[in-house]
């Protein structure tokens, strides 16, 4: 890590890394792209059982010629992952010992890292062919922009799926074609001028997906994440309809809990890709909350619901969502988010020395489309952070901009 020499682009196990940095990362470049007028091809790969594929000789040769690890170190990481044995026991029975062959040792703190290091060079393979891509783990997405005219794009996708499919047969890992996906996204005009996209794994022509889930989150081809909140509102009711029978047994701090654990949980999870959606499908969540907020303080339905909230120190969904947003902000600016979101952020320059020199602004891109490009990171994040007061701003930590961040935002929401 202190050498760079991490895949940039692995956000899987990593320290300040999350499936949250990474979506909002992947959906900046998707909106970004769409607002220029290009379109986006996204493939998710799925790989079968890739940890347990790994295979010892090919990972330490890697150690060792790429990331020059030698002598007793590379003696010591021989010795970690062979001679490891395995057996079965199920109701006093027990299977032979077996020898494992392959695989790193799952649950243990080295086993993700090893996988990282044996996953490096697909990295390598996707930039040669000029395409953008990130990983979690062993989940990889890949995406090329392209205008509606498809064929090169495609060309270029079934080329590199085709060197893909190879690397992985030489590495002993298995493409999984039957779980792969892809899927066209940009806005209704460019979707419907578009070309067709044919692709194909091992033979078998990868249908085009309208919508498909993406390291937990619903992604649908206009990006408006209505799928992904009417799934969310859906699973949500379900468990606060059996909190609501529990709860004349609960006392609140139980009650609460459970409600931030099944519900709170769900409605913030990567809310950090929902700004500038539709009010509609912000309500449809705000709807939720209310509903939690009801049950938790046995309220009816004929009391206003603000006061509950205010009550509760509960921030209305709007500002749970810049909440988050403004939080990836003062991370990236501060070294506490990954490299990736900070190169999204760009201090302001003025022109001429202006009292706003040293007022830590953002510069604001400009974008086209209301509904692709100001809802990208790069573009609403500034347009957030420029609106702070300037003490929040130059918070000194990031636990003084979190209180004051909270402070701000709970005044806007009920004044």
């Amino acid at each position: 890590m202190t050498n760079n020499l991490f895949e940039p682009l692995q956000s899987g196990f990593r320290q300040l890394h999350s499936t949250e940095t990474a979506l909002v990362k992947v959906t900046n470049d998707l909106l970004i792209a769409s607002d220029s007028g290009s379109l986006s091809i996204l493939i998710l790969l799925d790989l079968s059982a890739a940890f347990d594929t790994v295979d010892h000789n090919i990972l330490l040769s890697r150690l060792e010629t790429v990331f020059g690890v030698s002598d007793t170190a590379l003696k010591w990481f021989k010795s970690y992952l062979t001679d490891r044995c395995h057996f079965v026991s199920l109701n006093g029975y027990r299977s032979e010992i077996g020898l494992v062959k392959s695989g790193v040792p799952q649950g243990s703190i080295l086993g993700p890292l090893l996988f990282s290091i044996y996953m490096f060079p697909l990295g390598q393979l996707l930039r040669s062919h000029g395409l953008s891509f990130h990983f979690y783990a062993d989940d990889t997405q890949i995406y090329i922009h392209t205008k509606p005219d498809t064929d090169v794009a495609v060309s270029i996708l079934s080329n590199c799926i085709s060197d893909i499919k190879i690397w992985m047969t030489q590495n002993f890992l298995h493409l999984n074609c039957d779980k792969t996906e892809v899927m066209l996204i940009g806005t209704p005009h460019q979707l419907r001028k578009a070309s067709p996209v044919t692709l194909s794994v091992d033979g078998s022509v990868l249908e085009l997906q309208s919508k498909l889930k993406n390291l937990g989150v619903i992604f649908d081809s206009g990006l408006t994440f209505d799928p992904h909140v009417q799934h969310t509102v859906k699973t949500s009711f379900f468990h606060l309809r059996n909190i609501a029978r529990l709860r004349p047994m609960l006392s609140l701090t139980v009650a609460e809990k459970l409600i931030n654990i099944f519900v709170f949980s769900r409605i913030d999870y990567c809310n950090a890709l929902l700004p500038g959606v539709s009010k509609s499908t912000l309500n449809k969540l705000q709807y939720v909350q209310n509903s939690a907020a009801r049950i938790l303080t046995r309220s009816s339905a004929s009391v206003h619901i603000t006061p509950i909230l205010e009550s509760l120190h509960w921030l209305p969904v709007k500002f749970r969502v810049d909440f988050k947003i403004l939080m990836l902000t003062y991370k990236a600016l501060h070294g506490l988010a990954p490299q990736y979101l900070s190169e999204l952020l760009s201090p302001y320059s003025p022109p001429r020395n202006l009292r706003s020199s040293n007022s830590a602004l953002l510069t604001v891109p400009q974008a086209r489309l209301h509904c692709m490009g100001d809802r990208a990171f790069s573009c609403y994040a500034p347009k957030l952070w420029n609106s702070l007061p300037k003490d929040i701003r130059e918070s000194p930590s990031l636990n003084s901009f979190k209180s004051r961040l909270k402070t701000l935002l709970f005044r806007k929401a009920f004044t």
